[in-house]
């Protein structure tokens, strides 16, 4: 049995309930069951349909994200999630690089390196080394000033930790923005690297080994033995190159407004919804979510 997910961002669009019906019906699906009016609904199917990948390319016109997954076990007990861009709106280098002045060049190797068009830890290594001589205090302004949480943030994590999950944040980004923002939202672990600062300045530095895309999987399997479950059971979300390892292992890997690169190594594709998404794909309805305390990113 599978399920298929038909979602949107309200913000932008509305879920029509005649495209619910229409796409239902072709496909013999069950019962529509709304878990946000105009914003998510869910139906049952006997098999995946063979013109899958047809139909969403034709919803994608219409803003609307399809996400078809075995109805069995979709809610995950294990979140494993990239920070930059992913739970944050932002990529925390290009936001010190645009500090230091250099902002537009380093967004430009960034990106390149986040769709796989260059060696993530050389890149890293060469973006971090044009920062050398910046003071240690614009990270914390950066923070300050610059980083965002992710529409969905914080109730994804409240919903998911109140139903018992564990959450880890796994970045290739850098550890002085990964405590943050695991603070501000919860997580139970965070792990990233490391820049080196001496005499209150970057040296243009990053600590060894660099945590890419073979430390996010390893960071997947430790976790889920550690907690005696299975990679089954984990549920990943990223948007870069670097986390394509980690997102063919989940049981459930979420490609987040990924570069296409990404996204096409991925069969959770979510364009346009936020992080909320995530609840509604494991079949959360809305009034099931947890809002947490005001958060500040």
């Amino acid at each position: 049995m599978f399920t298929a997910t038909l979602l949107t961002n309200p913000t932008v669009s509305v879920l029509d309930p005649n495209l619910v019906r229409s796409l239902r019906n072709a496909w013999g699906g069950g019962d529509v069951i709304w878990l946000a009016p105009g914003e998510a609904a869910q139906f049952t199917l006997a098999a995946m349909p063979d013109n899958r990948w047809q139909i969403w390319d034709d919803l994608q016109g219409m803003q609307v994200d399809l996400v078809i997954q075995t109805t069995t076990g979709r809610r995950k007990a294990i979140l494993l999630a990239d920070m930059d861009s992913t739970m944050i709106e932002q990529e925390c280098i290009d936001e010190l690089a645009d500090a230091a002045g250099i902002g537009e060049f380093v967004k430009g190797i960034t990106a390149r390196a986040m769709n796989a068009e260059l060696d993530f830890e050389a890149a890293l290594i060469e973006r971090v080394e044009l920062l050398r001589g910046l003071d240690e205090g614009v990270v914390a302004q950066v923070l300050e000033t610059r980083i965002t949480l992710m529409p969905g943030a914080g109730e994804l994590l409240a919903t998911m930790k109140a139903n018992g999950a564990y959450a880890a944040l796994v970045s290739g980004g850098f550890t002085a923005f990964t405590a943050h923002v695991a603070g501000v939202l919860e997580f139970d672990e965070h792990r990233a690297n490391w820049l080196e600062i001496k005499a209150g300045k970057l040296t243009g530095g990053i600590g060894r080994p660099i945590l890419g895309r073979d430390a996010k999987v390893q960071a997947l399997n430790e976790i889920a033995v550690r907690l005696g479950l299975t990679s089954d059971d984990v549920m990943a979300v990223g948007d870069g190159a670097n986390d394509l390892g980690m997102l063919g292992l989940a049981g459930a890997g979420v490609a987040l407004h990924a570069k296409p690169a990404v996204a096409r190594e991925c069969d959770i594709r979510i364009n346009f919804g936020d992080l909320s998404a995530l609840l509604f794909i494991q079949g959360y309805r809305r009034e099931e979510f947890v809002v947490p305390p005001r958060v500040s990113g």
